[in-house]
């Protein structure tokens, strides 16, 4: 497992999302900087500034490596069209200064940061200024599609893909209540010389603040088994769950993100 350096603390956590899901890529693969250099077309020291957070990597360096690790690439452009959203916002006044050229490394708001503008670098291609507009329009969609399917999805499923925070149950008087949030029971057994709740087995799942569902709630039981409550057993992943996975990640040497992948599913299940 790669020794990855503690990200920011200022970095958007959408960009944050997006560079912790690379780095998990990147390192279930098990290729070495240099390797993923030679299979995708991109510097190795592209490579550090994009897994770094530094910059934010090109449409088509997301795509080349999801290809040679095999991950989702809709997933992964997703995350990255996301995280140029956030990245707008914070060369609106960079962009506006004279003589910053396209494709320039220019200064970010975040104290001595510095981000690349998002045109493909070391394999000659072309159409920067072009496809920089039409990220634009893309980005305004993505979010938009984004939001209506939080909003559709009401319940959580195994795998612990993204669901909308708990809706207040507070109503005006005289309105039928709606359906009470899912309850969840830990049945904590040593299976095979690993831990399991009963509620899932997966072993995968990425779950981070903002996720619900039985995957959640399983971490959740798991946390309350090693001595780090993460407060009611609920499905929701919500800053106490949080706050409990940075405390083992802490304990077990692994990267401190708040963010459950297949190392901290290891050090849970044991």
């Amino acid at each position: 497992m790669s020794r990855w350096k503690e990200l920011p603390a200022e970095l958007d956590p959408r960009v944050r999302r997006l560079v912790v899901c690379l780095r998990r890529a990147k390192d279930h693969s098990g290729l070495s900087m240099r390797q993923l250099a030679a299979k995708t077309g991109y510097s190795a020291s592209s490579w550090e500034r994009y897994l770094g957070g530094r910059s934010l990597p090109p449409r088509e360096a997301v795509e080349a490596l999801a290809s040679v690790t095999g991950e989702d690439p809709v997933r992964l452009l997703a995350l990255r069209d996301v995280a140029a959203a956030a990245r707008t916002g914070e060369h609106a006044t960079s962009e506006a200064r004279p003589g910053t050229a396209a494709g320039e490394t220019v200064a970010g708001t975040a104290a001595g940061e510095t981000v690349d503008v998002p045109v493909p670098e070391e394999s000659g291609r072309r159409g920067g200024s072009f496809r920089t507009a039409v990220a634009a329009s893309v980005v305004a969609l993505v979010l938009a599609a984004s939001s209506l399917v939080l909003v559709t999805r009401l319940t959580g499923d195994d795998e612990g893909r993204a669901q909308p925070p708990p809706v207040s149950s507070a109503a005006p008087a005289g309105a039928a209540s709606g359906p009470s949030a899912p309850s969840y029971t830990c049945r904590v057994e040593r299976i095979d010389g690993r831990w399991y709740a009963g509620l899932s087995r997966t072993g995968e799942a990425i779950l981070l603040n903002g996720h619900a569902g039985k995957a959640v709630a399983e971490a959740q039981c798991l946390l309350h088994r090693a001595g780090y409550p993460p407060g009611d057993i609920d499905g929701i992943y919500g800053p106490l769950t949080e706050r409990a996975v940075k405390r083992l990640q802490k304990r077990a040497g692994l990267v401190v993100d708040g963010i459950v992948g297949p190392h901290t599913w290891k050090v849970l299940r044991g």
